[in-house]
């Protein structure tokens, strides 16, 4: 038996095949389904199943695809009210893959719809559970991204709840043994308190997850619904568009315009400028957001840019603009690309490098904003006073910026106070600075 892990680090999304006497299930994979294929292909084997854990926000499954092009059949939850062809997979449900049977296990929690897959061996014995977004190494799945989206919406506190009784129901009854397989690691904002490592086991999570301490359920409430992370604009369309079933990727992909180099962008488009810093500096087009390519560029997209909203995108040269393209197709917001452009050698809007000095010896003379995070910002104010305005709301709330005096941003390490100041500056008649990098002598 073979199981094989894929993991997307700009996500931190992990999927898996397992093969057995050359039969393969997938699951929960990504928007790219060649990765898949060939490694089935790889290994002699032909995919019979394709399993969906629950319909995700974070990315946008192949599932759909993978079956049309297989044949092989997607199975989910009968509660999460699948549009595209399928066989339910809940308790007692089972998939045989040769003498390996993988079993369905309802684990209601981060969604109403969750579902982990129990693996076990020929003798019977119970070897692996695919956890989906139920549980993580070292957290469990946030209970907070369904109280508008998906075929069932659940109030944060009704899915905590569930998550206590999955935990001591279903999860504490597996043998220490069994390795944990999760769906995301550090990184994702499926969670809060995601281990950088990739798999686990019941015992150890057992010992360390702080899930897994409470006895009694309402501080378990309490202690899993505090503190999660933002959610992204994306999410609520994620699960949506996975309850749907993608487009296939590559058409997707070659359907985004991709004029010539030296085309003007169409007026009135918001505009994503993914080049560093520095090329965005010495020249852009006005209004032009520096969302700048790197590890989380789909998940900053995903927060900055709503899913209905039209965009275009600017690269450096055409390999990164092809990358780009991909990024963005993994949260399914290729649909919105009006056009993806080579930068110019010259473009008419030029930014502002701060006077890091002025700034230490006068900050007073500075309207400071912070688009950090709550949980950043609550575990340490580095400017007192600073206007508290995260990334994701901050197109949303620059009539609280005021245009008294210039404006400093600054974030945690310089990747998100580069968008934040080219945000704002549009609209305000003062100078607006990026501190960047140098956040960190402060």
């Amino acid at each position: 038996m073979i199981i094989e892990q894929f993991y997307d680090k700009g996500l931190a999304h992990a999927s898996y095949v397992i093969i057995n006497e050359r039969l393969a299930a997938v699951i929960d994979p990504a928007r790219d389904p060649q990765p898949y294929l060939d490694f089935i292909e790889k290994n002699n084997a032909a995919l019979a199943a394709i399993i969906e854990t629950h319909p995700h926000a974070d990315f946008v499954s192949s599932h759909l695809e993978l079956a049309n092009k297989t044949g092989a059949t997607i199975f989910v939850s009968k509660l999460l009210g699948a549009a595209y062809p399928h066989e339910t997979f809940d308790d007692g449900d089972v998939i045989e893959l040769g003498d390996v049977r993988l079993k369905a296990m309802n684990t209601p929690g981060h969604s109403p719809d969750s579902i982990s897959v129990l693996l076990e061996d020929a003798e019977g014995h119970e070897k692996a559970l695919f956890s989906g977004d139920t549980l993580f190494v070292g957290d469990v799945g946030r209970p907070d991204l369904r109280e508008s989206a998906g075929n069932i919406t659940a109030k944060r506190e009704e899915l905590a709840r569930a998550m206590f009784g999955t935990i001591q129901q279903k999860l504490k009854q597996l043998h220490e043994e069994v390795v944990v397989y999760p769906a995301h690691g550090a990184g994702s904002l499926c969670g809060k308190n995601l281990s950088a490592d990739l798999s686990s086991s019941i015992g150890r999570e057992l010992k360390t997850n702080y899930a897994f301490q409470f006895s009694e359920e309402e501080p378990f409430v309490e202690a899993l619904i505090a503190d999660q992370p933002f959610v992204p604009k994306y999410f609520g369309f994620a699960v949506d568009l996975n309850k749907q079933g993608a487009p296939a990727y590559e058409e997707a992909i070659a359907a985004v315009p991709r004029p010539a180099k030296g085309t003007q962008p169409e007026a009135g488009v918001l505009i994503i400028d993914t080049r560093n810093q520095q090329a965005f500096r010495a020249g852009h087009f006005p209004g032009a957001i520096n969302l700048m390519d790197g590890g989380k560029f789909e998940t900053w997209l995903g927060s900055v840019v709503g899913p209905d909203e039209p965009y275009i995108l600017i690269a450096a040269d055409e390999n990164i603009r092809e990358s780009i393209i991909r990024k963005a197709a993994k949260i399914g917001y290729e649909k919105n690309i009006r056009a993806a452009l080579i930068a110019d050698d010259h473009m008419p809007e030029q930014g502002i490098e701060a006077n890091l000095e002025h700034f230490k010896n006068h900050p007073d003379a500075y309207t400071i904003v912070d688009i950090r995070n709550y949980g950043e910002i609550n575990t340490r104010r580095i400017f007192p006073g600073a206007l508290e305005i995260p990334l994701p709301e901050l197109r949303e709330r620059l009539a609280e910026i005021p245009a008294d005096k210039p404006v400093m941003v600054h974030c945690a390490g310089g990747y998100r106070s580069a968008a934040g100041a080219s945000i704002i500056q549009p609209g305000l008649s003062v100078p607006v600075y990026d501190l960047s990098e140098a956040i960190s002598t402060f």
